[in-house]
């Protein structure tokens, strides 16, 4: 049944990282932004967000109720630089190391990386929906994982018409607790300026997808069960 297992696995790599002017500024930035997310979510993580493999990084969630949190404020805090994520969920079959997710391994992490190749292979399919971020939780869940991953598919066609300004002003609406004001007084711009910006971007409609796949990644098996 979906969500007997306890972790989540969370893939990400950055797309045509190669292709990035200063990538080596870009690296060091996406490496604070790790660090910055492994303290402010230390009480989720099983196993801390490290950069494995060049642009690619990882981690172990053992608590679900900041998932699409975390992921969103990663690409937000990136932009515009464009990221993909494969989330898996399911058991680990070895020692949980803390500090280096790179030696942990079990279905949540196989799950994860299944998710990164198929957003990959998506991207040459013309008549397929295109996604950054997909979910796995096995093969006894695949009605319930297209479901997720139709919703994010749609998150994605609405965050790919967001201008970079329309992003600069939702990473700071995020960053300052969802308040409109404060998110003003911290770009220096006008309230209805971040209202129309926020409307115009259709954010509500997305944060709404949102919240609606972490709400049910975030439900315990007993809760599902009734």
């Amino acid at each position: 049944m979906f969500f007997y297992d306890k972790y989540v696995a969370i893939i990400g790599d950055i797309v045509d990282s190669k292709k990035i002017k200063d990538r080596k500024a870009m690296q060091q930035k996406f490496k604070n932004l790790l660090t910055d997310i492994n303290m402010k979510y230390s009480e989720d993580i099983a196993s801390k967000f490290t950069i494995i493999l060049g642009d690619e990084f990882q981690g172990l969630l053992k608590n679900r109720s900041h998932i699409m949190k975390i992921i969103c404020e990663i690409e937000m805090a990136m932009a515009p630089v464009e990221l993909r994520f494969g989330i898996g969920i399911g058991g680990i079959s070895t020692d949980i190391n803390f500090d280096h997710s790179s030696e942990i391994d079990g279905p949540a992490y196989h799950r994860a990386r299944k998710m990164i190749k198929e957003i990959e292979s998506k991207k040459f399919q013309y008549t397929e929906r295109n996604s950054n971020i997909m979910v796995c939780s096995g093969e006894s869940n695949i009605e319930i994982d297209e479901l997720l991953n139709s919703t994010l598919s749609v998150c994605t066609a609405l965050k790919s018409k967001w201008t970079d300004r329309q992003k600069e002003i939702i990473y700071a609406y995020l960053s300052n607790d969802e308040n409109q004001y404060k998110t003003a007084h911290a770009l220096n711009i006008g309230q209805p300026s971040v209202n129309k910006a926020l409307n115009n971007a259709r954010f509500y409609s997305y944060k709404s997808a949102i919240d609606t796949v972490n709400s049910f990644l975030s439900k315990e098996r007993g809760e599902l069960n009734g």
